[in-house]
């Protein structure tokens, strides 16, 4: 187990590496001077100079890469051209939309995948079978902005259950969970729709195998060896789906926080990349990043406590 877990920290590692020089070089040919941009078209010169020497864009690429990477080792993500605060500010501020929507939303897909795809699985070929698999065709089908505002027209206009947009803070728990709930849902659908097919998948290749057989031999009814034994050895590609998920929720809500006008991290994206505010896109984006391989490294723990043979091998 601990030769198992050495391995992963090295590719977490190398991954944060790879990763940092890649988006540090995306940013940096991403055509057009921020200089230019912040002091507009009749800027002169001197000033637009003046300007890059401030924010440190006259340094080698070396350098700049190193004293990004090194502020980023410290808790030091820059400060924001555009809103001249601290970038671990803004993180700090978006977060709390971002990661509790991400949260919220895979729990709600985990809720409905798990039961359809088990249910769809034991009664393979049925009419429960086919139903769910249509349902969840339709789900991949219907891009989540368009169901998005589907629910805002029928639950926030209409009915008035929900509010259309917009955060109100935690300080009313109660409130801000309704004003994330239909963002939670419309990112929710078609993910719960993969995760769904993923499960019932998995559980018809374990019901083929020798030891299902073996168990049904033994005396256990099929129900039985579904729970007791198809489940848990199924649930291994649906961990990296989930893995995968969690992390395209949470980098990926862009779209979705502009339809409903949360103040989250993919909103603070957009808004930075329009203003060419590169460090903020560069902080936020490495910080994205760090969490999607976190997410894969807990994955590949969770491998281990699942497939025992992992941690024989290790």
């Amino acid at each position: 187990m601990i030769r198992y877990l050495a391995k992963r920290l090295l590719s977490l590692t190398l991954s944060l590496i790879a990763a940092s020089l890649v988006i540090f070089a995306v940013i940096e040919v991403i055509p057009g001077d921020p200089a230019a941009f912040m002091l507009g078209l009749n800027a002169r010169p001197e000033a637009v100079e003046a300007l890059r020497d401030q924010m440190g864009l006259n340094d080698p690429l070396f350098l700049r890469y190193l004293s990004w990477v090194g502020g980023l080792l410290t808790g030091d993500f820059g400060t924001s051209w555009t809103y001249k605060t601290p970038v671990a500010e803004l993180v700090s501020d978006r977060i709390w939309v971002s990661l509790p929507l991400a949260v919220y939303a895979l729990i709600l897909s985990t809720l409905v995948a798990f039961p359809a795809g088990i249910l769809a699985a034991a009664r393979r070929g049925g009419l429960g079978d086919v139903s769910i698999m249509g349902a969840t065709q339709l789900g991949v089908a219907i891009p989540n902005f368009w169901f998005a505002m589907i629910l805002v027209l029928v639950f926030a206009i209409n009915l008035r259950w929900f509010p259309s947009g917009g955060f109100p803070g935690w300080d009313d728990p109660l409130a801000a969970l309704k004003s994330l709930t239909l963002p939670a849902i419309a990112l929710a659908l078609p993910q719960a729709a993969i995760l769904a097919r993923v499960m019932r998948s998995s559980l018809l290749d374990m019901l083929s195998e020798d030891f299902i057989r073996t168990a049904r031999a033994k005396g256990l009814s099929r129900r039985q060896a579904l729970w007791r034994h198809a489940v848990r050895n199924a649930l291994i590609p649906v961990l990296t789906i989930i893995g995968l998920q969690f992390a395209f929720l949470l980098a990926g809500g862009i779209i979705i926080e502009q339809v409903f006008f949360l103040p989250g991290l993919g909103r603070l994206i957009f808004q930075s990349i329009s203003a060419r505010d590169l460090i903020v896109v560069e902080s936020v984006v490495m910080l994205l990043v760090f969490t999607v391989i976190v997410v894969n490294f807990t994955v590949d723990l969770a491998y281990a406590l699942v497939d025992p043979r992992l941690r024989s091998r290790g």
